[in-house]
């Protein structure tokens, strides 16, 4: 039986970027972490459910957490920058338009495309000598004690930590075992997602068209392609999801418009349903969950993963303080004392609460075609796109800055 400062279920996205931030800490001897990290296969574009073929947008401030973690110098050239967003409701006027340059920035954020960046995680976290990676392996029972977790793989390995983090995503089996209060709401709405081809180059343009059905989200890519969020409602979705690509593709251009000129050509279509799963005390005695596990949001504001970011960041913080305590000579740091992993709760509480809120009456507000609404979210964008103040307010927290 070996035993970690910190065991990591799951190796996606926010699980790896977890382990590599932990890895560069030092205790005040000036030795690192033991970190385990549990992952079930490796990150194959066709079998990795963390890294598959989808892309996400990092805020602007998430870049900045991903500097402050090491990272960002091995992911930058993987991103393609976002110069100017778009953000339009469909059959009326209402439009905003954001560029990087009037906030003296050189993008309002980046899109990076996860089965790439799981590559050069992954090849990275074998390389670590802080970090033990056990792949491909499954949890089969942990169980908490008074000073520990004691974990069994289902290859009969045993370890046991001083803190173990729930990264397993949505389902995540940790989330569930410990029964944590929740709150979900269905939106009786799926995502569809694809990587889509058009015609005019997208120039680093990311777009965001509300319809009756849901937001159309297109994020600019590299080899000029764009990663495609539509979110309409479920029936509809599976109409879309047995189209051919043609019929698929006359679809898109009815609800997207044209501009980008004709949407030439789309890669493989997923679909995803849509709810809030939001677990309003992620942490327990010597467990904590972070990004999906704790809460998975609607990709309306495209904020999913940067609040997940900000989860790892905090914990990140959280034990480097701790590791800078005086006291941490004489006395090592308990990881997962009830301390520190209440200061990391308290700390995520607003941020969550906050993000939570906005992305629900946005999905709410954007997503129907009563009359009223459609009519209130119109005039709040005309006066948005003529008001400088509100219009940088928005630019400000797509760019993850309150």
């Amino acid at each position: 039986m070996t035993h970690y400062d910190v065991v990591i279920n799951g190796g996606g996205l926010a699980g790896a970027v977890l382990a590599l931030g932990l890895s560069q800490l030092e205790r005040a001897d000036g030795s690192t972490l033991r970190i385990a990290l549990i992952e079930r296969s490796a990150p194959d574009q066709n079998r990795h459910p963390g890294f598959d073929a989808r892309s996400i947008a990092l805020a602007g401030h998430s870049c900045e957490l991903l500097q402050q973690l090491g990272l960002w110098s091995l992911l930058r050239d993987l991103a393609t920058p976002i110069t100017a967003i778009q953000v339009s409701d469909q059959g009326h006027f209402g439009q905003v338009n954001m560029q990087a340059q009037d906030y003296s920035v050189p993008a309002l954020g980046n899109v990076i495309e996860l089965a790439p960046v799981g590559q050069l995680l992954y090849q990275q976290l074998q390389q670590h000598p802080a970090i033990e990676l056990f792949c491909p392996a499954q949890i089969a029972t942990w169980q908490q004690a008074a000073d520990q977790v004691m974990v069994t793989l289902d290859n009969d390995q045993r370890l046991t930590t001083s803190l173990l983090v729930a990264a397993d995503g949505h389902h995540s089996r940790i989330s569930r075992q410990l029964k944590l209060p929740r709150r979900q709401f269905d939106y009786q709405q799926s995502a569809i997602i694809a990587n889509v081809q058009t015609a005019m180059p997208h120039q680093g343009r990311a777009f965001e068209r509300f319809t009756p059905e849901g937001p159309i989200a297109l994020l600019p890519m590299s080899g000029e392609r764009c990663s495609l969020v539509w979110c309409v409602s479920n029936a509809r979705a599976k109409q879309l999801m047995a189209c051919d690509d043609s019929a698929f593709l006359t679809r898109l251009q009815q609800e997207f418009g044209y501009r980008l000129g004709r949407i030439t050509r789309t890669g493989t279509r997923h679909c995803y349903p849509l709810v809030l799963d939001e677990v309003t005390r992620p942490w327990h005695h010597r467990v904590v969950l972070v990004g999906n596990a704790a809460h998975l949001l609607h990709p309306i504001a495209g904020q999913g993963f940067n609040l997940g970011l900000r989860d790892v960041a905090a914990l990140v913080e959280q034990v480097r303080q701790a590791l800078l305590d005086p006291s941490e000579a004489e006395h090592p740091v308990d990881l997962g004392s009830h301390q520190l992993l209440s200061r990391y709760g308290q700390s995520r509480q607003a941020d969550q609460a906050a993000l939570v809120g906005i992305t629900s009456a946005l999905a709410l507000l954007f997503s129907n075609d009563h009359p009223v609404l459609a009519a209130g979210r119109n005039l709040g964008l005309m006066t948005m796109a003529a008001c400088s103040s509100l219009k940088h307010s928005l630019a400000w927290q797509a760019m993850g800055k309150r």
